[in-house]
């Protein structure tokens, strides 16, 4: 299994006791296999479940334990790519397609929170996502008007509005709303459960060591103990991981990110509304408060696929970033008290990968490298419902794994 972060990790100490699922101990036969009780897997799962189809989500460790546990939770409808460029790599309609699948995605997470059992911190926000430095302010105020040409929620902020909000002075802001912020952790494992209670069969410690396509067209997956599962349909849902989903397939960069969390701050009253901050620069700088009043703070991507390991050079990070944080909020005196690195993906042109395999019937992917993978997540469970149930959906062209974003590249 490929090692994904290291470090000390926050979100997994909010929730003391998790459910637990048995390993496979019997041959089944299902319409859907998903592989990965990630964030991606779970949400899948549990909105194939929901549409009435046959499930059985199969996880090699245990749900929510990858890099569901390094996710810094912010939920947004922008994007790593600008919806500005992405107008210009894949036209007007399709990117703005894709933005508004990003908006209604949240808000679906938003109705799914609401429908679980367990609390996840999910909390509605909006976004200042500023201009690092002046040479950047054309290409944001740019940004904010293809964001309003798509009818999206958004202001611009001048350096006096944004002084008028917070402790820090910038040269221009795009302020978003219908954003939103979730405990990752808690959100997988009440979203696995959710499914469960609604008829979803999930195995955890269950490795698939083996898929094969019997004549019938049925697929056969065998797992490390020697049991197997026939499928009618397969999802692969496997994060950063194997290393034989990406090449010609997959078109993606594996970094590794750093990110720290603060011990409770006394005071959080400069932060207005709770914000998500984010800026133009890349690799960028991003922060969010917790629920208990705690900042989360990520950002000096390395184009390094593995996690570091000296945990010296780790904390040499996290200072750099709270340094960061206190310049915007020089009150927020909280020392750190989480912090770790993880791997990161970004697919080349920004988008996810989520669809049919090109050359394999029947099965499907849902990789949501970037940014915004739990967005991603949401759009894929509704994408890859759809076409297993044979119906179209809006977004099959704009994200699938040979679409014509990824032929030059």
């Amino acid at each position: 299994m490929k090692e994904l972060h290291t470090g000390n990790l926050y979100w997994p100490v909010t929730l003391g006791d998790t459910r637990e699922y048995e390993p496979l101990r019997q041959h089944k036969k299902t319409q859907v296999a998903v592989i990965g009780g990630g964030m991606s897997g779970s949400v899948c799962s549990l909105i194939f479940t929901r549409s009435g189809l046959s499930t059985i989500m199969l996880e090699r460790g245990k749900v929510a334990g990858g890099s569901t546990s390094a996710n810094t939770g912010l939920l947004q409808f922008s994007n790593d790519i600008m919806l500005c460029d992405l107008i210009d790599q894949i036209g007007e309609r399709d990117a703005q397609t894709f933005y508004k699948a990003c908006k209604d995605a949240v808000n679906m997470l938003a109705i799914t929170a609401d429908s679980l059992s367990l609390d996840v911190g999910f909390k509605r926000r909006s976004s200042l996502y500023y201009a690092s430095s002046e040479q950047q302010l054309p290409k944001l105020k740019k940004e904010y008007e293809a964001l309003k040409a798509c009818g999206l929620d958004a202001e611009f902020w001048s350096p006096e509005e944004i002084m008028s909000h917070f402790p820090f002075r910038k040269s221009g802001a795009i302020v978003t709303h219908g954003d939103a912020e979730v405990n990752p952790y808690q959100f997988v494992n009440g979203v696995a459960s959710a499914a469960a209670d609604a008829g979803l069969q999930i195995h955890e410690q269950t490795d698939i060591v083996a898929h094969d396509t019997l004549p019938s067209g049925l697929h056969r997956l065998r797992t490390a103990d020697g049991f197997e599962i026939e499928a009618e349909h397969v999802v692969y849902a496997v994060g950063y991981e194997p290393e034989e989903l990406r090449g010609k397939l997959v078109k993606a960069d594996l970094n590794r990110s750093y990110a720290l969390v603060t011990g409770v701050q006394p005071n959080l009253q400069s932060w207005h509304e709770r914000f998500l901050i984010w800026e133009t620069a890349r690799p960028y700088l991003y922060m969010r408060t917790t629920v208990d009043g705690r900042v989360v703070v990520g950002g000096l991507d390395e184009e390094i696929e593995q996690p570091l390991h000296s945990g010296k050079a780790r904390h040499k990070r996290s200072e750099k970033l709270l340094e960061q944080l206190q310049a915007l909020f020089p009150d927020l005196q909280a020392p750190i008290e989480f912090e770790w690195n993880a791997t990161f993906g970004e697919s080349r042109d920004g988008l996810p990968f989520v669809g049919a395999d090109p050359a394999w019937k029947n099965v499907y992917y849902c990789l949501g490298y970037g940014g915004n993978g739990t967005v991603y997540s949401m759009i894929a469970a509704h994408l890859l419902r759809d076409l297993i149930r044979g119906d179209s959906h809006p977004l099959t062209d704009i994200v699938k794994l040979d679409r014509k974003s990824l032929a030059s590249i």
